[in-house]
C-alpha cells in the first residue's frame, strides 16, 4: 500500500469518527443519531438502542421509538431519562415519543461551541496520522530503505492529504453549525 493511500485510509476513519461524533450534537430539529447509541439495559446485558428498536422521525421535532420486542419499552424509556439527553421520553403503549424541545439561543451557541471542540480532536487526530507517517518515511530514509527524493515526495503526499482532510472536516463543521443556528 503507498503512502499517500495509508494517509486517505487512516484520516478517513478519523473522518468517520467525527462524523458519528457529529451524530450525537443536538440541533433544532430531530435527529436519530441522537439517542442510537445510547445504552439499554435488557435480556441481563446492555445493548444500544439501535439494535432494540427503529427510531423515525415523523415530525420535524419528534423521534418515535418502535421497540421491536414490545417487553423493552419500558427499559428503553429508563435508559433515555438515564442519558441525561434533556429529553423526557413518553411511553405510549408500545412506542416512545421524544418530543425535542426548540433550543433557545445559550443552548444553540454551546453546541457549537462542542462542535468546534470535536472538530479540533478530529484534526489533532488527523495531524497524528501525519506525524507518526512522517516518522516511518524519515525512518525508512534514515535507515537506507528510502532515498532523499522518495522521502520528500512521500512528506509531500502525506502533507496533501493532511490539507485536504482538515478542510473536509472544516467544512462538515460549518454545515453542522449552519443546522444548528437554523431555528
Amino acid at each position: 500500500m503507498g503512502i499517500r493511500n495509508e494517509a486517505k485510509e487512516k484520516m478517513g476513519h478519523a473522518m468517520d469518527h467525527f462524523h458519528e461524533e457529529l451524530k450525537n450534537i443536538r440541533t433544532g430539529r430531530a435527529n436519530p443519531g441522537l439517542v442510537e447509541n445510547v445504552p439499554v439495559e435488557v435480556y441481563g446485558t446492555q445493548m444500544r438502542l439501535k439494535e432494540l428498536a427503529s427510531i423515525n422521525t415523523p415530525e420535524l421535532r419528534q423521534i418515535l421509538i418502535t421497540p421491536f420486542d414490545g417487553k423493552n419499552t419500558q427499559a428503553i424509556g429508563k435508559a433515555i431519562e438515564l442519558a441525561n439527553l434533556g429529553i423526557n421520553p413518553i411511553v405510549d403503549g408500545n412506542q416512545i415519543r421524544l418530543n425535542i424541545p426548540a433550543m433557545d439561543e445559550a443552548l444553540r451557541k454551546e453546541m457549537v461551541k462542542l462542535v468546534h471542540k470535536k472538530l479540533e480532536e478530529c484534526k489533532v487526530a488527523i495531524r497524528n496520522i501525519r506525524r507518526e507517517l512522517n516518522d516511518r518515511v524519515r525512518k525508512e530514509k534514515k535507515d537506507g530503505e528510502l532515498p532523499e527524493d522518495q522521502m520528500k515526495k512521500a512528506e509531500h503526499e502525506i502533507q496533501e492529504e493532511t490539507d485536504a482532510f482538515c478542510k473536509k472536516a472544516d467544512g462538515v463543521s460549518v454545515e453542522k453549525e449552519k443546522e444548528i443556528m437554523t431555528v
